[in-house]
C-alpha cells in the first residue's frame, strides 16, 4: 500500500491546477495500456484521462515501481475492500472514463499500473520519464 506520506514523498504531486497538456490513455482486458510510454517534462502538469476499454475493473496508479509492487503484493494479500480513488489513483469500472491530473516535480522514472489483483502482475504497467 502506498501511505499518503510516501505519495508526497515522490516529488511528483497531485493538483487541480490547470494541465499544460492531456495524456489520452484506454485500459483494456488484455491487461495493457495505451500508449505504455510517456514522457513529460519536469514541472509539467499532465491531465490524464483513461478509458476503460474493458469488461473488468482497471486502475491507473501513479507511483515509483517499487511502491507499486508493494502495493500489488498488498493487494495480492487483501484483494477485498480498498478503493484506489485519490491523489494519483483512478478507478474505472468497464466503460468508464475519468482523469487525474498530476505535477511532475522530479525528473527520473514513476510508472502507473493496474494493482487490481492479478492486473499488475499479467503486465499492465506504464512508464512515465521525466526530463
Amino acid at each position: 500500500m502506498i501511505p499518503r506520506a510516501a505519495a508526497a514523498l515522490l516529488l511528483a504531486i497531485s493538483c487541480d491546477a490547470a494541465a499544460q497538456r492531456t495524456v489520452t490513455v484506454t485500459m483494456n482486458d488484455t491487461m495493457r495500456y495505451d500508449p505504455a510510454q510517456v514522457t513529460v517534462k519536469r514541472g509539467e502538469t499532465v491531465r490524464f484521462v483513461a478509458t476503460n476499454n474493458g469488461k473488468l475493473v482497471h486502475e491507473m496508479v501513479i507511483g515509483t515501481k517499487k511502491d507499486l509492487e508493494q502495493h500489488a503484493e498488498h493487494m495480492r494479500k487483501h484483494p477485498h475492500g480498498m478503493d484506489h480513488e485519490g491523489n494519483g489513483m483512478l478507478r474505472l469500472k468497464p466503460g468508464a472514463t475519468g482523469s487525474l491530473t498530476w505535477t511532475f516535480k522530479k525528473a527520473g522514472t514513476f510508472h502507473y499500473g493496474c494493482l487490481e489483483p492479478g492486473h499488475f502482475e499479467a503486465g499492465m504497467i506504464g512508464r512515465i520519464t521525466v526530463r
